[in-house]
């Protein structure tokens, strides 16, 4: 495909023009960089007192480690539970029966609609008012991250399936398939393979939100990571950086499976 259409290459002037801002915004960049780097070293936060703790083993198995395994084992519930959550409701949304499809819209758009700190919270806090159990921080975390992006994932879903091609559907009925058969063995199959990069990069987020399991005091990479190493070396910004780092990796790493995914279902298609 030829995407001269979309694009049309700047004349001379324009060249020159692009140059300019491009110098600029590089220069602005810079005195962002210099006045940063300026403050923090007036605070010492970049002597080698402060970055030294960050490369011992020490550290890394009593802070760094600890939260990294916090941090994977509630996306990794999360991932499984709201991918769950999100086939069922995206199922139930593409429903013939409005008495299904409804409630099941209402329950999608609330939980897409409510912040998801409230998620954590409310099920932190509120759950001894409604089942006479406190649940743990890892639940609440959980609770939250299901509900919320299960929502999400739901919709990105039953889009997928809705730009699948009317014939798909046809041709299921065609052969005698019911329409539960249809959806469960022909649809759903094809919408969630179209929407894999899709689904790939709400995961990504759903890992991204798992550190506001800090709120509620869950030992994830935030908590154990940042504010532990913090209290003991007083280092925050040096601690602040190394995690940053961190969730930057297993990001760019699930991000590189989005666009392989992407590319896979693209040359299948």
């Amino acid at each position: 495909m030829s995407y001269a259409n979309l694009y049309e290459p700047p004349g001379p002037r324009g060249v020159a023009r692009n140059r300019v801002l491009t110098a600029f915004v590089a220069l602005a960049l810079l005195a962002v960089g210099y006045f940063v780097y300026t403050r923090f070293d007036a605070k010492d936060q970049w002597t080698a007192e402060k970055w030294t703790p960050l490369l011992r083993g020490d550290v890394w198995l009593t802070f760094i480690l600890p939260g990294l395994a916090g941090t994977l084992a509630a996306a990794v519930a999360g991932v499984v539970l709201a991918a769950l959550f999100g086939i069922v409701f995206a199922t139930a949304r593409l429903s013939d029966h409005a008495w299904i499809r409804v409630p099941a819209a209402t329950v999608v758009e609330f939980f897409r609609s409510v912040p998801l700190l409230l998620l954590i919270f409310f099920a932190f806090f509120g759950s001894f008012v409604l089942i006479g159990v406190n649940v743990s921080a890892f639940a609440a975390v959980v609770f939250g991250l299901t509900l919320y992006n299960g929502s999400v994932i739901a919709e990105i879903i039953r889009a997928g399936v809705l730009s699948l091609p009317k014939g798909q559907r046809e041709a299921a009925y065609a052969v005698g398939m019911r329409k539960g058969q249809a959806m469960r063995l022909v649809l759903l199959p094809q919408g969630v393979k179209a929407m894999l990069p899709a689904l790939v990069s709400q995961f990504v987020v759903l890992l991204k939100d798992s550190a506001l399991g800090f709120i509620v005091g869950y030992d994830e990479l935030v908590d154990r990571g940042l504010n532990g190493i913090a209290a003991n070396f007083s280092n925050v910004i040096p601690a602040a950086v190394l995690i940053a780092g961190v969730f930057i990796v297993i990001n760019m790493a699930l991000d590189r499976l989005a666009h392989r995914l992407g590319a896979a279902s693209s040359g299948a298609a």
